[in-house]
């Protein structure tokens, strides 16, 4: 059975944050990595990401990303840069065919930092975060209905897919399709799923706009409800000023080093 990376009930602290405190700490993290002059604090960001994940329940397939996209990116880019970028001045190893620079390798590994911390930080809030609620968040911050109806479908239609594409795949199997083996006894059995997958979710688009037609989605001029409520308890309000103070703190002390006023951090 296909398995999805998606929202699955765990009933913990990180599930029960406000959707719309999640985004603001995603973003003020990530832009916190982007703008320090330096790569130690988006791995620090990191490091802090696999906490709140083992606090989510989700520290191992959070570990599985960030290794199996960090590593390989991780290589590339120091190759790459620490090769052959034009910032290299000081070089700490010769290769024999190139010279590995200091200024190139500090550049990689602030790019994957921002990677990771972007890539970590939207992982847990897609886990975490039930699409529904997501939507109500967004909506309740006077986001047009369509729009959010637009970015609830958009979420959901790849994880649809892929539970129509096992259902089908079972069935095929029950009735002793051969599914597996090779690499091309596989895409074999996967080209006649690819027809009843496509079909069946264009129907049931076509029978979603049906419904909400006939229960007024369209209507203007009133105020539409949603039958998911999403609160703003006292602790999404102290997590999202700390996210904001984060943020200031960072921008402030991104100023001060340009400035020379504080030294020693610059590459790290």
């Amino acid at each position: 059975m296909a398995k999805t990376q998606t929202y699955i009930p765990k009933d913990t602290p990180i599930e029960r944050i406000n959707p719309m405190i999640k985004i603001y700490a995603v973003f003020c993290f990530g832009l916190s990595a982007l703008i320090f002059p330096g790569y130690l604090l988006g791995f620090g960001i990191v490091v802090f990401f696999l906490f709140v994940a083992r606090a989510a329940k989700i520290l191992k397939p959070l570990v599985k990303i960030v290794f199996g996209f960090g590593i390989p990116i991780t290589i590339m880019l120091l190759f790459i840069q620490g090769c052959y970028s034009s910032k290299n001045v000081t070089f700490i190893a010769d290769l024999g065919f190139a010279k590995l620079g200091q200024e190139g390798v500090n550049y990689a590994l602030k790019i994957v930092s921002t990677l990771l911390v972007f890539l970590a930080g939207f992982y847990i809030m897609n886990v975490t975060t039930y699409t529904g609620r997501l939507v109500a968040a967004l909506t309740g911050t006077g986001m047009n209905p369509k729009v959010g109806y637009l970015i609830l479908s958009s979420l959901n239609v790849v994880p649809q897919m892929q539970r129509k594409m096992s259902i089908i795949q079972e069935a095929q199997n029950a009735r002793g399709v051969e599914v597996s083996g090779n690499i091309f006894s596989r895409i074999k059995a996967y080209i006649p799923l690819l027809g009843p997958v496509v079909l069946s979710s264009l129907t049931d688009a076509q029978e979603r706009g049906m419904t909400l037609e006939t229960r007024g989605f369209g209507i203007v001029g009133v105020k539409q409800t949603s039958y998911i409520e999403v609160k703003y308890t006292k602790t999404d309000r102290i997590i999202k000023w700390l996210d904001i103070l984060f943020l200031a703190v960072i921008i402030i002390l991104t100023v001060l080093i340009k400035l020379g006023i504080v030294q020693g951090v610059r590459h790290g």
